[in-house]
């Protein structure tokens, strides 16, 4: 027992470092948030000589927060939305049919992971921009790329998790006189509650904090995101460090009460996703 309660306290302790290190940076923006630009340039581990909270009302004014908030909203519930349906239906479909076209489909999505965005930019442009096929640079479009680059990840996750459901239940629905599509709405889905809810927040965590793909898609001001909206904060001469960190703080409160919310069953379905 001994022995156990020594183990016990080196992980506690080792957990608390490294909690620790992992909120070293968040806490530095917090109070960054509300320096002086001098201060954080000169002073950024220091302790804010003065509680500057009005750093955060002009951010706000700055940024367009409340559009740009918005215009993240639409895109991000557009494309979590539309990534959970045709990945969960795609997976249902790859795990419950034993082809060798559906075998060497999900093959294909699984290796398309390792592919990075970056090796794509330049062809991507090209073929979606005003050269290519010149498709508007909105929402919607964005939303479709997106559902595009996540369903891989997404797919994966299901399939791992479907397996694991037994295959009477379809033969049961089936002699029933169930459709295959409505053994999908009415059973198999409500029972993906757990890896749906990992899907939603990694889809969601990307989509939110990702600036590449709207950088080159979304070019009109009133149509950008929050992330592109902190980088009016940065200029060719000088750059407003302690607007910039309220902008940080404003930009991620949204995502991370949303994580608050879903992390309950985050691991759980990481888990059972992964199980082959």
């Amino acid at each position: 027992m001994k022995r156990a309660r020594r183990i016990n306290i080196f992980f506690f302790i080792f957990a608390s470092v490294l909690a620790a290190f992992y909120a070293f940076p968040f806490v530095m923006v917090l109070l960054n948030s509300v320096k002086t630009a001098r201060q954080v340039r000169n002073e950024p581990l220091a302790w804010p000589e003065e509680w500057l909270w009005e750093n955060f009302a002009e951010a706000i004014d700055r940024m367009d927060y409340w559009q740009a908030l918005g215009n993240s909203l639409i895109i991000t519930v557009l494309s979590v939305g539309a990534i959970i349906i045709t990945s969960s239906m795609l997976a249902y479909y790859l795990a419950r049919s034993k082809t060798r076209f559906s075998g060497i489909t999900f093959l294909v999505l699984v290796a398309s992971m390792i592919v990075p965005f970056q090796a794509l930019m330049i062809p991507f442009v090209g073929l979606f921009g005003e050269r290519g096929l010149g498709l508007p640079g909105n929402q919607v479009t964005i939303a479709f790329f997106y559902v595009g680059f996540g369903v891989a990840l997404s797919t994966f996750l299901y399939h791992g998790f479907i397996t694991n459901i037994p295959f009477e239940l379809d033969e049961a629905a089936g002699m029933d006189g169930a459709s295959p599509l409505r053994t999908f709405r009415s059973i198999i889905f409500p029972m993906l509650g757990p890896v749906t809810a990992t899907v939603a927040i990694i889809n969601a965590l990307w989509i939110w904090n990702d600036f590449l793909l709207p950088s080159v898609v979304l070019l009109e001001n009133d149509q950008k995101t929050i992330p592109l909206r902190t980088f009016v904060f940065y200029g060719n001469y000088t750059s407003d460090y302690g607007l910039a960190m309220a902008g940080l703080v404003l930009s991620i409160f949204p995502i991370v009460i949303f994580y608050f919310v879903m992390q309950r069953r985050i691991i759980a379905g990481i888990s059972a996703g992964a199980v082959k």
